[in-house]
């Protein structure tokens, strides 16, 4: 039986270990960084399934942290800070951190927003009951490589998540793969942003604030508007949500 893996990185010593007594008790194998610099080597030595990240830490803002993770990894990044100002919750999510959690915070909610965010598996996962339990190894998932959706210069396969431009793989979050694939699964249809939300996050404890649709999908246009001279797929439909137009030069 092969146990989840996290990393908490937090200087309070009391906040950390709480943290890290909740997710080993949820069946992941924890271990606690202190330093941005720690923190950073565990991540590209261990890669962990699940990272929570304080943006304040000695030596590097976490901020800078989080960017660096996703050079690496596109493992879960929950931001458990106590910035609360909305600002620092958008920079968040712009360089990647799936969730945004404001000290001081209940143990039972960091658990739920664990739980939600694993509900939404990666390549060749099952999907997860919650995370109360140590999961059961997920089995092998046959990839059809022409099992894609999307046009002819953008392809989305979501059994291998994988989203081409071009032939050229591009490199996406979690989130914005999973937005992606909602807005390709409806063309031409207007999907409203709580729709996106409820799509994307699946669960009760989701972002105080569906702005954040529109920080993930600032990020998604700006990738695939660079791998292709500018072509945009995704329109905002002002007040309403958001459209994919496959034929749109």
């Amino acid at each position: 039986m092969n146990a989840r893996t996290a990393v908490v990185v937090e200087d309070d010593h009391d906040v950390g270990d709480a943290i890290s007594q909740l997710l080993d008790q949820a069946g992941f194998d924890v271990t606690v960084a202190r330093t941005g610099a720690e923190a950073l080597t565990l991540v590209s030595e261990g890669r962990p399934d699940l990272v929570t990240l304080d943006l304040t830490l000695p030596d590097i803002d976490g901020v800078e942290v989080c960017r660096q993770i996703r050079t690496v990894t596109d493992c879960y990044v929950i931001v458990v800070s106590g910035r609360a100002a909305e600002v620092d919750r958008l920079v968040g999510l712009e360089v990647g951190a799936d969730d945004y959690l404001v000290k001081p915070f209940s143990m039972r909610e960091l658990q739920a927003r664990v739980a939600a965010l694993f509900r939404r598996p990666r390549s060749g996962d099952a999907p997860a009951e919650a995370a109360t339990a140590r999961p059961e190894p997920a089995p092998s998932v046959d990839v059809d490589p022409t099992d894609s959706e999307g046009c002819s210069d953008l392809t989305l396969n979501r059994g291998a998540r994988e989203v081409r431009v071009s032939g050229r793989e591009i490199d996406l979050t979690r989130t914005e793969f999973d937005l992606l694939a909602h807005l390709v699964g409806n063309p031409g249809v207007v999907v409203p942003r709580d729709e996106l939300v409820r799509a994307v996050w699946a669960s009760d404890f989701v972002p105080e604030s569906t702005h954040v649709v529109d920080v993930h999908l600032a990020n998604l246009r700006r990738k695939l508007r660079s791998a292709r001279n500018g072509n945009q797929w995704i329109r905002t439909i002002r007040g309403v949500g958001f459209r994919f137009d496959p034929c749109c030069p």
